[in-house]
């Protein structure tokens, strides 16, 4: 006798999805460059070091050990010093062309110290945040929202995420309140550290620009939604592929501007024909 189902309108549960704004990113930039991030393994070949990312990286270690400092010592010499210390040569055209970076990068960091206020103690550096998040009211958790911001500051009863900058561009307003990764750094840093967060920010070193922006409910509610948007994508092309599905089919390649720098231009065909490459130190800033 055949078995009579009910619908009692009650749905599965949704499978929790772990993500940062990073994964996040990749994904809607290129579903292949993030599988070949994060799922490909072995890891597939990549291209050498950028510049660009030498010269970021070392201006973050430095404004993060520089506040690592009595305040006392959070001065300008010091922050270049801290430069020369985390300085490394990777991905630039010569030693002449590092030398030259490098001393622009002291003088970076020392104008930032001389013009921003650094003798308040962040609440983080670097800091891990992590929060589940549910969208709609009476349901569970559809996702974790997870990742390290560049730093956070409390400022009255609320916090502030910092976010720096030092490529070609400055950012704006538009820009900062536009970007989901400082959107969702506000959400799981709120729940982390349960203080309020709606105030965002990106620090251009280069230049001292500071572009800001003043989130609300619905406008992180947007950002939210958006996320768990792409998180259900991505869970469903990584369950298919698990399940045997096409790789090319459920990643498809993006071809554009960006596979001239894309890390994993030596593994894919379609970023190679996409345009020639970029040298490693051409995406600096001027």
């Amino acid at each position: 006798m055949e078995q009579i189902g009910f619908d009692f309108g009650v749905e599965a549960p949704r499978k929790l999805t772990k993500v940062s704004p990073a994964r996040l990113a990749t994904f809607e930039d290129c579903p292949r460059r993030y599988r070949m991030s994060y799922l490909d393994r072995p890891s597939p070949a990549r291209t050498g070091a950028w510049a660009h990312s030498t010269l970021g990286a070392v201006v973050h270690n430095a404004l993060r050990a520089l506040f690592d400092l009595p305040v006392v010592k959070r001065v300008p010499q010091r922050a270049m010093a801290l430069v020369a210390e985390h300085w490394k040569d990777a991905g630039f055209e010569d030693a002449d062309q590092a030398a030259r970076y490098r001393a622009r990068a002291k003088a970076w960091v020392a104008e930032y110290v001389e013009h921003n206020d650094v003798s308040v103690d962040p609440v983080g550096l670097e800091r891990w945040v992590s929060a589940p998040v549910t969208l709609e009211p009476g349901s569970g958790p559809s996702l974790i929202i997870e990742g390290r911001a560049d730093r956070i500051d409390q400022r009255g009863r609320e916090l502030v995420i910092i976010d720096y900058k030092t490529g070609r561009r400055e950012p704006d307003e538009y820009e900062a309140r536009s970007s989901q990764a400082l959107a969702l750094y506000a959400v799981a840093a709120a729940r982390t550290l349960r203080t309020p967060c709606y105030q965002v920010e990106l620090h251009h070193v280069p230049t001292g620009t500071v572009a800001a922006a003043e989130h609300t409910e619905q406008s992180l509610k947007r950002h939210l939604q958006r996320a768990d948007e792409t998180a259900g994508d991505l869970r469903l092309a990584t369950d298919t592929l698990d399940a045997g599905g096409d790789e090319d089919v459920l990643f498809p390649a993006r071809p554009g501007r960006r596979c001239s720098w894309c890390d994993f231009r030596p593994s894919c065909a379609a970023g190679q024909e996409a345009g020639p490459a970029a040298q490693p130190w051409e995406l600096l800033a001027p």
